[in-house]
């Protein structure tokens, strides 16, 4: 039996929210195994970022300048690919955003704006870029980047939690909808991923890497994360890569978590003091 290899060679990816974070970590890993990218993106800085990292794997990455939230724009970026490659085989819905707040103290503002940014988005990319899969004749594959929050609960975060929930359930839905096309629909689920949103950077990402995270802070990672580290946005490019290939040919509306172990875990945690694990606020096991 020869070695397995994900290969993508001359499909077509649009990845929302590629110019950063998981949305970067996806684009180049797409690239790699040989798609070329369209990345719907709101910051052109990050996107150049991200497009260098694309031509370093010798594929062709194209910008299309993409406020998420304005539902036009996110069908021009289908538009843009469909007029630079002629086809789409590949749509990661990764872009998204959250602001921690109890729910009582957020307007319906913050409502709206966490809905269409984390949910609409998805609803509207998905919409547009369907037909160009169903025009091809290819089939094709949807990959919805949800979260960990959409299984528990999330206080502090309760509207962006409903919309990751949302995208789990329309993932099940839509990959019943379009299976008679060919085409495939999945989702992944990380947790705590090294982003530079969670260290509250903008830009692109500095050549010298995302900040050291303090000792407290990593003791306190390696007790809630089962593989005892934060994950790094290659594990989840690589994984929706996988989702997107023919090696998951029999694959669809599954969600899949990129978490460390921290979904099954269900709330355990390494104990500081032994090594073993805790439940809640004491050892249980002898």
């Amino acid at each position: 039996m020869s070695g397995l290899t994900i290969d993508l060679t001359d499909q077509v990816a649009l990845v929302t929210g590629g110019g950063a974070g998981i949305g970067q970590g996806c684009a180049i890993a797409l690239a790699r195994c040989g798609a070329d990218v369209v990345l719907a993106e709101i910051d052109p800085e990050r996107a150049a970022q991200t497009v260098a990292l694309v031509a370093a794997q010798g594929r062709r990455a194209v910008f299309a300048a993409t406020d998420v939230m304005d539902t036009d724009q996110v069908r021009a970026a289908v538009v843009a690919a469909d007029r630079e490659f002629g086809r789409l085989d590949i749509l990661v819905n990764n872009a998204g955003g959250v602001a921690g707040k109890r729910f009582l103290d957020q307007s319906e503002r913050s409502w709206r704006r966490h809905i269409d940014i984390n949910l609409v988005s998805m609803l509207a990319a998905t919409h547009a870029a369907l037909p160009l899969m169903i025009r091809g004749g290819r089939g094709g594959s949807v990959v919805n980047v949800a979260s960990i929050e959409a299984a528990r609960a999330a206080p502090m975060y309760a509207v962006y939690a409903a919309c990751k929930a949302a995208m789990v359930n329309f993932t099940k839905t839509l990959a019943l909808e379009v299976s008679e096309h060919g085409i495939r629909v999945n989702c992944i689920a990380p947790d705590l991923t090294a982003t530079p949103g969670l260290h509250g950077m903008t830009g692109p990402v500095p050549a010298s890497g995302l900040p050291q995270r303090s000792t407290e802070i990593q003791q306190g990672i390696a007790r809630y994360i089962p593989l005892g580290r934060e994950g790094v946005i290659d594990e989840c490019g690589e994984v929706v890569a996988f989702l997107c290939s023919p090696l998951s040919s029999y694959v669809t509306g599954v969600t899949i978590p990129v978490d460390g172990g921290t979904a099954s875990a269900g709330g355990w945690v390494r104990s500081a003091d032994s090594g073993g694990w805790d439940f809640g606020v004491g050892e249980l096991s002898p």
